[in-house]
């Protein structure tokens, strides 16, 4: 069977973003709404993403794991299962949502036209529970002050940590993505000195350098989301973007990681609410709290072609026989460096800024 082509999950990071999460609506008519709509999303990202091709446009789609047994059912990718909750110094709640969309651009009009396109064709069959319009904010900072995504993998590594090969070979080119919306006190966060925030987070404010293990906490946020697996650090793609609503008073970062497997993600989050060890959580969780959270998997973009004419099937990710050697040829031929669809690509440039 042919290889099958990734979503724009390693697209390059962008300078604004639409993050929608929505449920389907009971019904089989609704259903039939959502798998017309996997057909149709390569359709409308061409046509919305030609009015500029520097824009840079991507859209993800992806489901969550009761959605999936109602729109395909079986085989289900082998790690899908709802959000985990964590009880722990805080709480990493689990929130409603069946479909996410994760839609990027240089430009945020092209993201609300895009959106638009898409909740159009939608409409009555989904409700939104959550839409979160993210921003860059200066030199890739949040809303705290300090730089994020400073350790992202790029070009392969970032293939390599993001798109499912061999070990589940029958959903190959597909990903795992885990969602939360976190609010910021930013009056409390703003009244701790400087050295104090840096200990917190593990990297200095100003000049985003990572702080030497002899003086950096083991609280530390970056070093609670430092995942070790037989000496081989495991990593994920996170694509953060601040919100926020000045008249509200709501100040935020929308957290997103992609990953070929959640429990690389979930052990990171296990980490930081309750502790390694546990009661050595992350001190940030005291300024910072989770207001939504989600697990989806984002199948192939192969896959999304061929739900609405009902052919969709298991791709695969190559031989069995040597398994390391075909993981890794897999993983090769699965990544579009430039992040498109791979279907009519939107980019002129091929790999990352």
């Amino acid at each position: 069977m042919p290889f099958a082509i990734p979503q724009p999950v390693v697209a390059p990071l962008t300078r604004a973003a639409i993050f929608i999460v929505v449920t389907v609506n009971s019904g089989k008519e609704n259903e039939a709404a959502v798998r017309t709509m996997c057909g149709d999303l390569a359709a409308l990202l061409r046509a919305v993403g030609f009015r500029d091709l520097e824009g840079r446009l991507s859209c993800v789609m992806a489901f969550g794991s009761e959605a999936w047994d109602r729109l395909f059912g079986a085989p289900k990718p082998g790690e899908l299962h709802p959000f985990r909750e964590i009880h722990g110094r805080h709480h990493a709640v689990a929130t409603a949502g069946d479909i996410l969309f994760h839609i990027r651009s240089t430009r945020m009009d092209l993201c609300f036209e895009l959106a638009t396109q898409i909740m159009s064709r939608l409409r009555g069959s989904v409700s939104t529970a959550d839409e979160v319009h993210g921003f860059n904010y200066f030199d890739d900072r949040d809303l705290i002050g300090f730089v994020d995504g400073t350790e992202n993998p790029t070009d392969q590594a970032a293939v390599d940590a993001t798109i499912i090969g061999e070990e589940d070979a029958a959903f190959a080119g597909g990903s795992y993505v885990i969602v939360q919306k976190y609010l910021h006190d930013l009056a409390r966060w703003n009244e701790l000195p400087v050295a104090e925030q840096e200990g917190i987070i593990g990297r200095t404010k100003l000049s985003d350098i990572e702080l030497d293990d002899a003086v950096k906490p083991t609280s530390a946020h970056n070093a609670l989301t430092t995942i070790i697996e037989d000496g081989e650090q495991l990593e994920i793609v996170r694509d953060n973007m601040p919100f926020g609503d000045v008249g509200k008073g709501e100040f935020g970062t929308y957290f997103i990681g992609y990953a070929r497997s959640p429990r690389r993600i979930e052990q990171m989050l296990e980490n930081m609410f309750v502790g390694r060890p546990p009661g050595n959580y992350d001190r940030l969780l005291d300024f910072s709290r989770a207001v939504t959270g989600n697990l989806f998997f984002v199948p192939s973009a192969t896959f999304l072609e061929d739900v609405a004419t009902g052919e969709a099937a298991p791709s695969t990710a190559g031989p069995t026989s040597k398994a390391p050697a075909a993981e890794n040829k897999s993983k090769s031929r699965l990544s579009r460096p430039d992040g498109s669809l791979g279907i009519g690509s939107l980019k002129k440039e091929a790999g990352y800024e």
